[in-house]
């Protein structure tokens, strides 16, 4: 694989069409992302030209096309609801902008830190269960606009708590419009799977002949502006800066969803990068990614516009159309820009149900549902964690759900390997097969009648395995001579290295001899931290297996029978600075 964000003109062709094919697929998301979060259709449109432009210039992802998604938009939701609830619409507006900035400047912060390639390692039952949680709560907030209504406050519980309501308030001219829309994004998929490929290349996306559809039906049936709701004419001019507006009681909360919502945006972006580089073959820069992103976001609040990330449909419609280069991204977002300032006065009579329509798709999709017909198969403890994350989206916190995911999932991989690990922490007394050994080391621990203990560890020594370690401490009472060959452990966790210092600790109390074989490397240099090989002679350090069992074996024949034949058991200690050669 290579890594490349060059801008060349090499693959001009390609990277124009994609980017058009992009804007097409873009346009009626954008404006259902806008008008879900509730910041209005034009912020939907900002997000998308300037996430993605700044995103394109300066991001990590060539191909990678940025807008706002259905995740972001949740969070967005979410932020613009508390915020405008709590400071009144033109503040809280104001502060769910700056929100967007600061997510933006975390994600640069992000990247300049070198973070990227740690955003997306966590198991993917946790990745699972949150965006199903996010796909069902999108799906739960488009209920009221679906049926013809406006949002009920409180949220996801509010909407779950008005559902009688909004039954019996049913508006079914909306309602038609919104089935009629879902049902265009349904069939078409569907009917062209047999079309020919180059059909398939040149036939609109789904989402902009709903758009098309349902409004052209709505001005035919709904011809006065006021029969349905609608989005209304969208000013046709540079937008307004906003000033980063901050309030004192508010905070906090806005600190923690900006983190959110960096948070998100990196998972998203990162992850649909992984996706465009299994389809170009090329490797992204996750590092410059989160910073490209975070510009993309700071100059999306500065003007207005809703937070975005990567879009997965977006980037593979763009690759599949022939797109290698962010020419792509930067054409989507010019085109973009020459509807709102030339042609935004055309979206005025859009309903509000089409769009409804295209954000309820949106959020059906997002939910794994392949993974939870099956998770239960796999796992059940996977499928607890997955239950269990998508619960605490949807009803308690995103933040919550993913910390509470990782966490368990995380405690229950460390009990896995730790018993797997356990498995081989050996304490070995005689040429058994436990371990692989040579005929001369088989015939030197044999000599000994079970008096010298060899200690074998093997495999990385995290944390969880120091428990295994310490049980072993009880086979040593009835052996006279310690081996602690630590030749096959490529890791030795703190935890693990202080375990062992216990386990030499006690056996010099005993007065037993001890050797250690094979630390080198990392391993050396953590029990030299630990100050474990200053508790020991230096001709007691061994890289050889072989060498330490010699100096053992010969340790046990010299003071087994003394001068005057009768048999001691009283062995050296380790203050005895004598070597003992063959």
């Amino acid at each position: 694989m290579r890594i490349t964000n060059r801008i060349h003109f090499r693959n001009l062709q390609g990277d124009i069409f994609g980017g058009i094919t992009a804007a097409i697929i873009a346009l009626p998301m954008a404006l259902a992302f806008g008008v879900a979060s509730g910041a209005g259709a034009l912020a939907g449109l900002w997000g998308a030209v300037l996430v993605g432009f700044f995103a394109a210039l300066f991001g990590g992802t060539p191909t990678l096309i940025s807008e706002p998604t259905g995740p972001m938009t949740v969070v967005m939701t979410a932020v613009i609801a508390n915020l405008t609830a709590t400071a009144g619409t033109e503040k809280g507006m104001a502060m769910a902008f700056t929100v967007v900035m600061m997510a933006g400047v975390f994600q640069i912060i992000m990247g300049t830190l070198r973070l990227g390639r740690y955003v997306t390692l966590m198991p993917y039952t946790v990745v699972s269960g949150f965006m199903s949680g996010i796909g069902f709560i999108l799906v739960i907030l488009q209920l009221a606009p679906f049926l013809g209504q406006d949002s009920p406050s409180g949220g996801i519980l509010g909407t779950i708590q008005d559902i009688p309501d909004l039954i019996r308030d049913i508006q079914p001219g909306e309602t038609a419009l919104a089935v009629l829309t879902v049902t265009i994004l349904v069939v078409q998929p569907f009917l062209l799977q047999s079309a020919p490929s180059n059909v398939k290349k040149f036939f609109p996306p789904p989402q902009l002949i709903a758009l098309v559809i349902g409004t052209v039906v709505a001005l035919v049936v709904f011809p006065e502006m006021g029969d349905i709701r609608r989005i209304g004419e969208i000013p046709q001019a540079l937008p307004t800066l906003q000033v980063p507006t901050f309030s004192a009681a508010e905070f906090q909360t806005m600190l923690i969803n900006a983190l959110v919502l960096a948070m998100l945006g990196c998972i998203d972006a990162l992850l649909t990068s992984v996706v465009a580089d299994s389809l170009t073959r090329s490797q992204h820069n996750s590092n410059k990614e989160l910073i490209g992103q975070g510009l993309g976001n700071l100059a999306s609040g500065l003007c207005g516009g809703i937070a975005g990330a990567g879009a997965t449909m977006g980037t593979v419609v763009n690759i599949q159309t022939g797109a290698r280069t962010a020419i792509s991204g930067l054409t989507r977002a010019l085109i973009l820009l020459v509807v709102i300032l030339g042609a935004a006065s055309l979206t005025a009579w859009i309903p509000m149900a089409v769009l409804a329509g295209i954000a309820l798709k949106v959020g059906i999709d997002i939910i794994d549902w392949g993974f939870l017909k099956r998770a239960h198969k796999v796992s059940i403890k996977g499928a607890m964690i997955m239950y269990g994350v998508i619960i605490l989206t949807v009803f308690v916190d995103l933040i919550v759900a993913v910390g509470v995911g990782v966490f368990v999932a995380n405690l229950l991989t460390i009990e896995r390997l730790s018993k797997l690990q356990a498995k081989d922490v050996k304490t070995i007394t005689d040429a058994d097969d436990a371990i692989q050994m040579t005929p001369e080391e088989k015939e030197l621990i044999d000599q000994t009648d079970g008096r010298i203990l060899l200690f074998h560890l093997s495999g990385p020594m995290i944390f969880g395995v120091s428990k295994a370690i310490s049980r072993q401490q009880n086979a040593m009472a009835d052996h006279d001579v310690l081996i602690v060959d630590l030749s096959d452990v490529p890791h030795l966790g703190v935890t693990s290295s202080l375990a062992i210092e216990n386990s030499i600790q006690e056996a010099i109390d005993k007065g037993r001899q001890v050797f250690i074989v094979g630390a080198t490397g990392q391993i050396k240099r953590r029990l030299e931290k630990l100050g474990i090989l200053s508790m020991l002679p230096a001709h007691n350090l061994h890289v050889d297996r072989t060498e330490a069992l010699r100096q053992a074996v010969a340790v046990v024949k010299r003071y087994e029978l003394p001068a005057n034949g009768i048999l001691s058991t009283a062995y050296p200690t380790q203050s005895d600075d004598v070597a003992i050669s063959n």
